[in-house]
């Protein structure tokens, strides 16, 4: 009998992240349980749930695995940063595409932003400026020689800062370009569930002569707690080919363009 190829990390990277997604479906769920509905041994399950629960991401109880509560599942960027990656490298790419050399750029929070630290590399005398640190740290890690963090209260869960330090940064700054996303889009309106961050939002708008929204087909279709306007604030939408026809449609009657990225999987 053969033995199994070897996958390799990515591959196993996406696996758990479907494990992670299983679980956050059930709320709890016996580990064997786990093993049993995705094929695995036991022990490559605990191996996979060992790896989920350093991260941050689950907890294991007594032979179970736990999920952590459904709105900080939906916005802390632990849970969110590996998550539909061939479509976040996608949207950012076509994104970096409308960067003209020399330009200042404002990059809010979202992990969908998070591979523009490398799409952005080669152009030449761009600023950033941003409030994300994990998306600072990745720009300066890809070389960008120009990037202002804008400090303020600092989120642990969401590797960023918010309040009146931020709005009151972003109210001094003129950018040429906001490349922004939502955590929630429907009917064209946007939502995030916490306020502090819809203020950032709004902020970075303000500061920024044009703007951009991208925007993968898992955020369609949703509504959290706080609406902060529409899509018609921005210059245009840029999301992938999965995207619901019934959502891109609505944001084109508002006269916003929406381009639907192909993603290679």
């Amino acid at each position: 009998m053969s033995a199994r190829p070897r996958l390799s990390q990515a591959a196993v990277e996406d696996r758990r992240q479907d494990v992670l997604r299983y679980v956050a479906e059930r709320g709890e769920i016996r580990i064997d349980a786990l093993a049993a509905h995705f094929g695995l041994s036991l022990m490559t399950m605990h191996r996979d749930l060992d790896d989920l629960a350093g991260r941050g991401l689950l907890r294991k109880e007594r032979g179970r695995a736990v999920a952590f509560p459904a709105l900080t599942m939906e916005t802390a960027t632990r849970f969110r940063v590996d998550a539909n990656r061939e479509v976040k490298e996608a949207l950012c790419a076509a994104a970096a595409e409308r960067v003209r050399p020399g330009s200042t750029v404002l990059i809010d929070d979202s992990t969908t932003l998070y591979p523009l630290a490398d799409a952005l590399a080669g152009v030449e005398g761009m600023r950033v400026v941003t409030n994300s640190v994990g998306l600072a740290q990745r720009l300066s890690s890809a070389g960008a020689a120009d990037v202002t963090l804008l400090g303020g209260q600092y989120r642990g869960d969401f590797h960023s800062c918010t309040g009146p330090e931020v709005t009151r940064a972003l109210s001094r700054i003129r950018a040429d370009l906001a490349l922004m996303s939502a955590t929630a889009v429907h009917d064209g309106r946007l939502y995030h569930p916490l306020p502090e961050f819809v203020e950032v939002k709004e902020a970075m708008l303000a500061a920024a002569a044009s703007s951009l929204l991208l925007a993968d087909h898992t955020k369609f279709g949703r509504t959290a707690t706080y609406c902060y306007g529409d899509a018609a604030a921005y210059e245009a939408v840029l999301t992938d080919t999965g995207t619901d026809a019934a959502e891109t449609a609505a944001v084109r009657e508002l006269g916003v363009p929406v381009t639907a990225v192909p993603v290679r999987l």
